[in-house]
């Protein structure tokens, strides 16, 4: 006989239910959010299970990945449309979750959801931490700018050559404005060169992988 299993996933448990080709509740359990309890609990009491599905979150990329990789017929479905499909649901806990998402991988009524590769994640963690490192480059810049023009200078605008060494140049020319604009100079210019070193270190990764 065929079973299907839902699985409840928070970050620190997962509610697991299994049930039978006729619907019937085969097992229930609760295990931590580690793949090799949930991947024993399953294997233990649904061998030879059809699917077994949980919802999209916070955690389902790296669960789907990790069970695969412990031979889980795995799918990660549409939080959205479950949730749907779910609250009509009496028994609205964690035990009638994954109830409900067990039954939903025996009829079939969910979408699937399409789980990135590794290779994919990794080079968006490059992407991202690329995106990142410029808007707190351009954050610092106009923070910069903006208390200037209090003192009444207005800085040109800046190029890229020598990673936007411009706009250091600038600023080390402003600080005699003030003592506190000297302060700024000397915390902020080490901090912006870090970060247009880094974004550039970033354009250098991602051109190779290009």
């Amino acid at each position: 006989m065929s079973y299907y299993v839902g699985l409840d996933v928070s970050v620190k448990s997962v509610t697991i239910c299994v049930v039978d080709g006729d619907g019937a509740i085969a097992a229930r359990g609760e295990v931590s959010s580690d793949p090799d309890q949930i991947a024993a609990f399953v294997l233990k009491h649904a061998p030879d299970a059809a699917r077994v599905v949980h919802e999209s979150g916070i955690l389902s990329i790296w669960l789907t990945r990790e069970l695969e990789k412990r031979g889980l017929p795995i799918i990660c479905i549409d939080a959205r449309l479950a949730h749907k499909a779910l609250s009509g649901r009496i028994n609205k806990s964690d035990r009638g979750d994954a109830e409900g998402l067990a039954q939903l991988a025996r009829t079939g009524w969910f979408n699937q959801v399409h789980v990135r590769s590794e290779a994919s994640e990794r080079i968006r963690v490059l992407i991202g931490t690329r995106e990142c490192l410029i808007k707190m480059r351009k954050d610092l810049e106009g923070h910069v700018r903006g208390v200037l023009k209090v003192f009444g200078v207005c800085m040109s605008g800046v190029h890229r050559a020598n990673m936007r060494q411009g706009f250091r140049d600038q600023l080390i020319k402003a600080g005699a404005v003030d003592p506190a604009i000297a302060v700024m100079v000397d915390m902020f210019n080490p901090i912006h060169l870090a970060l247009c070193s880094a974004a550039e270190a970033m354009d250098a990764e991602l051109r190779a992988i290009a």
